[in-house]
């Protein structure tokens, strides 16, 4: 963002992020060495998700692809980003080589257990896929009321995913990655509460695979730590998150949809492992 871009509304998310910041920091639990879930109890994630309303599978591909609403979207980013998620975390992101020349249609996948997730992944993406990845969001919370359904289809360029599984919204995704937009799904499905990964459904890994676009890995670190499930703001005193960005993978010859996704999961299990020192750095 250039002096030039600069909104009262920065402004404010810089004045809320500099107090915030200026307060005691708060003790932080330690930073999990492994997202490994291996023996841990499953977690309660309340009532099955009621089925989305019938307008959110109603979104045309133009939505994506209008270039008013790309710039409308570019401004709203940086207002949010930059005026309020880089104030309140320290963030480092680590990219493989073959991400930064990846370009077009990808499955963006991560692990999931904080609201910082999505905004931090899209902003840490390379630039030829930063400015145009979708982000699936759960129909059943963000699109049911016209607020919550604007503000995420603005900052996130969000399209509806029907957790309920009755396919009201299927179909999207793929009309997303057959025009070279990269969407960013989190395979688990919801946000875990302990900070583990847990196994990730075959959604993604079957998408990419019918369609033969590479899936993008991502693993992030300490995100859980800053701002975990149930909090409405990042711990004060800036803590720190890696945002680790692996090589492409693409579905092998005669690999089963269940394979890959093993191979998904164990890889960004893998980057997790590697980058997590960077933490301590």
């Amino acid at each position: 963002m250039t002096e030039h871009d600069k909104s009262p509304a920065t402004d404010r998310f810089k004045a809320i992020a500099a107090r915030r910041h200026r307060e005691p920091s708060e003790p932080a639990p330690p930073v999990l060495e492994s997202i490994d879930a291996h023996g841990a109890p499953p977690e309660d994630h309340g009532p099955t998700p009621v089925a989305p309303p019938a307008e959110s599978a109603q979104i045309g591909l133009e939505h994506f692809t209008d270039p008013g609403r790309r710039r409308m979207r570019a401004i709203a980013r940086g207002i949010f980003f930059n005026g309020l998620v880089d104030r309140t975390i320290r963030r480092r992101v680590e990219r493989k080589p073959g991400a930064e020349s990846l370009r077009g249609a990808c499955v963006v996948v991560a692990n999931h257990s904080s609201h910082l997730d999505a905004p931090l992944v899209m902003s840490s993406l390379p630039v030829n896929l930063r400015q145009s990845v979708a982000t699936g969001v759960a129909a059943d919370y963000f699109f049911t009321t016209w607020y919550k359904k604007l503000f995420t289809q603005l900052l996130f360029n969000a399209f509806p995913i029907d957790r309920t599984g009755t396919g009201e919204n299927r179909g999207l995704s793929r009309k997303l990655l057959a025009a070279g937009i990269p969407v960013l799904v989190f395979p688990e499905g919801t946000r875990s509460k302990d900070g583990r990964m847990r196994d990730f459904k075959v959604g993604a890994a079957a998408l990419a695979s019918s369609i033969k676009v590479p899936v993008l890995p991502v693993a992030l670190i300490g995100a859980h730590e800053a701002m975990p499930r149930d909090t409405s703001w990042p711990r004060r005193g800036r803590p720190p998150v890696v945002v680790a960005i692996g090589e492409p993978l693409y579905a092998r010859k005669n690999e089963s949809t269940v394979a890959f996704n093993d191979r998904i999961q164990a890889t960004v299990r893998s980057l997790y492992r590697e980058y997590r020192p960077l933490i301590d750095g």
